[in-house]
């Protein structure tokens, strides 16, 4: 039967300890998301706390003084009973036992006071260790049954000790089938040589009564006044938080885009006035984020329209450049340096056309991203066939660590090829004619392009603004090298479309390190490169001629803990490094990035 009790409470507590979870958790759930609630609630908290304390106090207060009374009352009574019991003792004449007995027993019950109500009771004992006289025919008598064991040790022990003091003491005293709460007062008495301890019992069921019935009324009054407070609180908060909460949620649908969303306002008061200047402010926002998109749309349409419009007659102008550039020779050297140029300015006027084309459409939102897995190390190796009369012409020899066999990854291979063309470019540009390094890896969710050149390098707050659009470090010195200055920003808006990191690191005069690092498959997430963004010694995993070694830095420079970066493309884009703009200040390294990551 104890195995069935235990059972069943044990299937009984699994059963019932999930809703107790499950009403905590609800509980602290609309304790986090309500105002409203956590108000109520600590309103009705701080009530209960404060009337049980202060119940409590009054409770006791009347409880004590209704003792006190009854106590003062019970003293006085007893000193009067015991002196008329004591006179009565002294004046008896009776010397045989029946008369004795019936001598006590008429002026105890007298004492008791009967009636359709006792008010009080009485034990009447000889004190122990006397000698007994030989007349003493009464040891002890009470009322109702009572026996001296009612009355506490320490009363007794004190009246024994006494001579004619008065003591007192709380006791409980049984009555038919129940304990009552009574007062006993001592004394002694004597009667025919022999000491008696008489004991009167004062009953103070009635004032136990009385204090129950005033604790009920406390405590109901309370409950009450508890219950009112709670709905004072509920209507006064819920007339001050709805407003709010019908605030927060036009804000939402505000941020969301829904602009024509207004608060309803009501009254004169200062949630009226905070309503009213919320829709002023938010008819304000909706007026400049018009304007801004109408700016915006017209800019952007300008710059399309323009660049389309440019095409036709740039091609026009290029087949004249041509011409006049091949028939150069032909020229007085004035003339033929005037070819030369018109034919290299035209050709970059062209790159830059197709440059602010492809901005548009990333500022159009219209860019897509055709992603189908294709092997990086391949791109990688065709990127550096395409650019080695450029390594050439600046005298830099490109360099490649990467492992053996085939990284398969999901990109779309145009836009990760000008990512790394515009990267590997860049380097050899500003890398002063020393190697320009390219390593590559993997981890188990991510592949990283690392481009290591070893010329200018840049400052913190260069390396903060490489990606922004027709930025340069010294914009005093006209442009003579470089692209149409927004490479990087559309290498930036490229890989964004990969959900995938662009990062740069650089050292004044030690070269600077850009590191592209992608997820293997479209839509994962990454958590770490598989390349450190400042340039170590990068082995490969593998053995023999699985893996190559590159160094990539005889002179590390010092290491800093903001391997990630900082942030710099945002939305907007970058800028191609100048010949003399992607460093970072005094010998310190810079970083910067673009992408969305969470740290490498």
């Amino acid at each position: 039967m104890g195995v069935r009790v235990a059972r069943l409470v044990s299937i009984g507590a699994s059963r019932l300890l999930p809703g107790i979870r499950y009403l905590l958790r609800s509980l602290h759930r609309k304790w986090r998301r309500s105002l409203q609630f956590r108000t109520v609630l600590t309103t009705l908290m701080l009530a209960i706390a404060s009337f049980a304390v202060v119940g409590a106090y009054l409770s006791n207060q009347i409880a004590n003084n209704l003792f006190q009374e009854r106590l003062v009352q019970a003293e006085s009574e007893t000193r009067y009973n015991v002196k008329q019991i004591q006179d009565t003792f002294d004046g008896a004449q009776v010397t045989d036992q029946s008369s004795v007995i019936t001598l006590v027993y008429d002026t105890l019950n007298a004492v008791e006071g009967r009636g359709s109500v006792i008010q009080r009771r009485y034990v009447f004992e000889a004190m122990p260790e006397q000698t007994k006289p030989r007349n003493r025919w009464v040891e002890s008598r009470a009322s109702d049954q009572l026996t001296i064991s009612v009355i506490p040790t320490e009363l007794r022990k004190a009246v024994q000790d006494s001579g004619k003091e008065q003591f007192w003491a709380s006791t409980e005293f049984p009555v038919g089938t129940e304990d009552r709460p009574g007062i006993a007062v001592g004394n002694k008495v004597t009667f025919n040589g022999t000491v008696y301890e008489l004991y009167l019992i004062y009953d103070l069921n009635t004032a136990q009564k009385t204090l129950d019935e005033i604790q009920n009324v406390l405590l109901a009054g309370g409950a009450v006044l508890a219950l009112l407070i709670g709905a004072v609180a509920w209507y006064v908060t819920r007339n001050v938080v709805s407003p709010v909460s019908h605030a927060a949620l036009v804000s939402e649908k505000l941020a969301a885009g829904q602009l024509q969303e207004r608060m309803v306002v009501k009254g004169e008061d200062e949630v009226a006035r905070l309503g009213a200047s919320f829709n002023h402010m938010a008819a304000s926002l909706q007026e400049q984020i018009t304007q801004l998109a109408t700016l915006s749309q017209m800019q952007q349409r300008f710059v399309s329209d323009v660049s389309h419009e440019l095409r036709t007659p740039l091609t026009t102008v290029r087949m004249a450049a041509e011409v006049l550039y091949d028939a150069r020779g032909d020229f007085d050297p004035v003339n033929k340096r005037s070819a030369e140029l018109l034919y290299n300015q035209v050709e970059r006027f062209q790159s830059l056309l197709a440059d602010l084309l492809e901005i548009s459409r990333f500022d159009a939102g219209v860019a897509t991203l055709d992603a189908e897995p294709g092997d990086i190390v391949q791109l990688v190796s065709h990127v550096m066939e395409g650019v080695a009369p450029v390594a050439a012409e600046y005298g830099s020899e490109v360099t490649l660590n990467a492992p053996a066999g085939s990284i398969i990854v999901d990109m779309d291979d145009r836009r990760i090829d000008r990512i790394l063309r515009n990267l590997v470019l860049n380097a050899l540009e500003h890398g002063e004619g020393r190697p320009v390094n390219i390593s590559v890896a993997a981890n188990d969710n991510a592949v990283a392009v690392a481009v290591r050149d070893h010329g200018i390098g840049m400052t913190p707050a260069e390396a903060a603004r490489v990606f922004d659009r027709f930025w340069r470090a010294d914009p005093a010195r006209a442009r003579t090298t470089g692209g149409s200055g927004l490479g990087l920003s559309i290498a930036a808006e490229d890989t964004k479309l990969h959900n995938g990191w662009l990062q740069a690191w650089g050292r004044k005069g030690g070269g600077a390190n850009f590191r592209l690092t992608l997820a293997l498959r479209q839509g994962e997430k990454i958590t770490k490169s598989p390349l450190q963004l400042e340039p170590v010694d990068v082995g490969l995993q593998g053995a023999g001629s699985d893996r190559t070694m590159l160094l990539l830095d005889h002179s590390p420079a010092p290491r800093t803990d903001n391997d990630t970066g900082t942030d710099a493309a945002g939305g907007s884009g970058a800028g191609t490094r100048d010949a003399r703009a992607a460093g970072a200040g005094a010998g310190v390294p810079g970083t910067a990035e673009t992408g969305t990551k969470d740290g490498s």
